[in-house]
């Protein structure tokens, strides 16, 4: 009798210590729980940032890693957009409506209407890029039209400022790169456009903007409607070396002095990603280009 009170005293014993330990450890663990910081939840917006400014989802990263490059993006709607700058310069006057890759631009224009060239970079402003772009413009005596996006015009309103000093025309590329804006409502890509528009006005309150570029080049009716309605006339382009896709300054520029024709519109990026190949290709295309036509800011009056 008396060794099976032993054992049943040993057990309760160690039963005891063993809900000791358990409410110990859970204590250690509810305190440690409590010293480390929560993680913020991660919303995906399709922008990133870097020291530089936004990065675009649709476009490749700034510095891919060799030892794990990242995927191919998806083309975007406009990647094989081309159109011979020498026929119509507006969409639809061919009797199709549609330039060559099949995409309904709905009047954008795609080209200046007259035997000058221009020259248009997209996606900006950004610190490291616009100014590169501005410096070599400027050593060629070279007038551009810049689009730009609202929140970059909002963090950079010296380089807004930068450009019209130099003489460029600034045409609205929406606030926020937003490929999709077209399928909205009216309401919500007038908000949107308005919105760019005053970002861009804070910086230079009295210049013009009567360009509209729409991301992608992703017309629809709708946007195209607003944008006129705000009395700005919707932009397309006639020459797209896919500089987006980063492909190398030879690439850009044998591209851009193939297609070039006379009353085209030539478009490239001065943010966005790494743009360092269209600034290189920049230096290598305007000494030809400005020997072949004469090459213009898109006029602030284009009706």
């Amino acid at each position: 009798m008396e060794a099976v009170t032993r054992v049943s005293s040993t057990a309760r014993a160690a039963g005891i210590v063993t809900v000791v330990v358990a409410a110990l450890l859970g204590s250690a663990y509810v305190l440690g729980r409590s010293l480390v910081p929560d993680q913020p939840q991660r919303h995906a917006t399709g922008v990133t940032t870097d020291a530089d400014g936004p990065h675009y989802a649709d476009q490749p990263p700034e510095r891919p890693s060799a030892a794990s490059p990242s995927p191919s993006p998806s083309p975007s709607p406009s990647a094989n957009a081309s159109q011979n700058a020498a026929g119509p310069t507006e969409a639809g006057q061919d009797g199709t409506g549609r330039d060559a890759g099949g995409d309904k631009l709905f009047g954008a224009h795609t080209g200046t209407g007259t035997a000058r060239l221009a020259l248009t970079f997209d996606d900006g402003p950004d610190p490291r890029y616009t100014p590169q772009v501005l410096a070599t413009l400027r050593e060629y005596d070279v007038k551009a039209t810049f689009c730009v996006v609202g929140e970059n015009a909002q963090d950079h309103p010296d380089l807004i400022q930068a450009i019209v000093a130099d003489g460029h025309t600034l045409c609205n590329h929406s606030w926020h790169h937003d490929v999709t804006l077209g399928n909205r409502s009216a309401d919500q890509i007038r908000a949107d456009l308005v919105r760019t528009n005053e970002a861009i006005r804070a910086a230079v309150p009295d210049a013009p903007i009567v360009w509209y570029r729409q991301p992608g080049g992703a017309w629809t009716y709708p946007v195209v409607s607003v944008s006129q309605q705000l009395g700005m006339t919707p932009l397309h382009w006639s020459v797209d070396p896919s500089d987006w896709q980063a492909p190398g300054a030879d690439k850009i520029a044998s591209t851009v002095l193939a297609q070039a024709r006379a009353g085209g519109v030539v478009l490239m990026h001065d943010a966005g990603g790494d743009r360092q190949g269209t600034v290189d290709a920049l230096r290598r295309i305007l000494p030809e280009l400005s020997a072949r036509y004469e090459l213009e800011a898109l006029p602030t009056d284009p009706t």
